[in-house]
């Protein structure tokens, strides 16, 4: 069992990820220098990245699945 707990900080912090453009389009198209930059260097720097992934479970720059939203 994951003992990690999601706080509303996160929740609100994976939200800014879901609406930022640089990811939505790095979700969206999958290829590209956004794709690039998500998958390599933003995960790294990004706090809302970081709470994206704690949150929903899967990386900033994967697809978005219709439930997220």
């Amino acid at each position: 069992m994951n003992n990690t707990t999601i706080t509303e900080a996160d929740r609100k912090k994976a939200r800014i990820c879901l609406d930022c453009p640089v990811c939505r389009h790095a979700r969206k198209k999958q290829r590209g220098i956004a794709y690039w930059f998500v998958k390599n260097v933003e995960r790294g720097f990004c706090p809302n990245c970081k709470a994206y992934e704690k949150v929903y479970g899967r990386k900033a720059h994967e697809p978005v699945s219709p439930a997220d939203r």
